[in-house]
């Protein structure tokens, strides 16, 4: 018997009321988008401290604003996005599309400093994820006792000799992606940040999509707001109230980024180019961008 079809009030409900992430899921999604994270995210300010130098940025209100322009205008329409695709490329196993959507992050980044950011992010994050995938092998190995001595006729149930063979099937139909360990793409180097991190959310984690956005979003934010207190003289309090105005904003930054068609996606932002070119030569800077 087929199921019986949901009323559109039950599909109403459960879209606004999703299945609950489960708590693994949920503490590997918070890990991943900690500024705590060993990635460098802190030694970048994406063109803050420039603006704060070069455009008279000297106040609560004028970062805040800078900023809600900056996850608009760049992240939702570039990062964000290539984001939303990667994620889904890396559960399909599509090795095409993981290429082309790093390939396009490369191609976008204006400035040197913009793609040392990425391409360092990137392989600090994919180095995170190799050596948690070794902890997590380690602690998986159990000692095995002395092996039985070989009889002339195998004794092995059936079914325990397909589920020996499993492993090897599995295996063997995986599509072909030799990058999904993170390993150094043949003449491009490790992953961008985008890409590296749609890979360790779709490895660790069993979130949806909006909720990677949203966690990558905040943790973006986070930083941010960090780069701003150290480059002028903002306190704590303006430093929260900074980041709230950037919470409320993330929900519909992370739902233009998942709406995006590849033909829509951009990375025009002209005056954050230009202040990341000046930033490389800025005579007093805290940060790498």
């Amino acid at each position: 018997m087929s199921p019986r079809p949901r009323s559109p009030a039950t599909r109403r409900a459960h879209r606004q009321h999703p299945r609950e992430l489960p708590a693994a899921s949920l503490l590997r999604l918070i890990w991943l988008a900690s500024p705590a994270l060993p990635v460098g995210g802190f030694s970048y300010s994406e063109g803050l401290e420039s603006a704060i130098e070069n455009t008279g940025l000297a106040s609560e209100a004028a970062v805040a604003d800078w900023l809600l322009d900056q996850l608009h205008l760049t992240q939702a329409r570039s990062d964000m996005a290539v984001l939303a695709k990667a994620l889904g490329a890396w559960r399909r196993g599509d090795a095409a599309a993981v290429r082309a959507l790093d390939d396009w992050v490369l191609h976008t980044r204006e400035t040197s400093e913009q793609r040392l950011q990425t391409e360092q992010m990137g392989r600090s994050l994919c180095e995170w994820l190799r050596n948690q995938n070794r902890q997590h092998q380690a602690s998986a190995e159990v000692p095995t006792a002395e092996p039985d001595p070989p009889v002339a006729h195998d004794t092995m149930p059936a079914p325990a000799r397909m589920q020996q063979a499993q492993p090897a099937a599995r295996a063997a139909a995986e599509p072909a992606l030799p990058d999904r360990r993170c390993q150094p793409l043949e003449g491009q180097g490790y992953f961008t940040y985008p890409v590296a991190f749609a890979q360790a959310a779709a490895a660790a984690t069993q979130a949806p999509v909006r909720q990677v956005l949203l966690a990558y979003a905040f943790g973006w934010a986070e930083n941010m707001v960090q780069a701003a207190l150290k480059s002028m003289p903002l306190g704590q309090s303006a430093g929260q109230r900074i980041l709230a105005r950037l919470a409320d904003a993330i929900p519909a930054a992370a739902d233009q980024a998942i709406a995006l068609m590849d033909s829509e996606r951009q990375a025009f932002a002209p005056m954050l180019a230009i202040l990341s070119a000046r930033h490389e030569t800025q005579y007093s800077r805290l940060f790498r961008s």
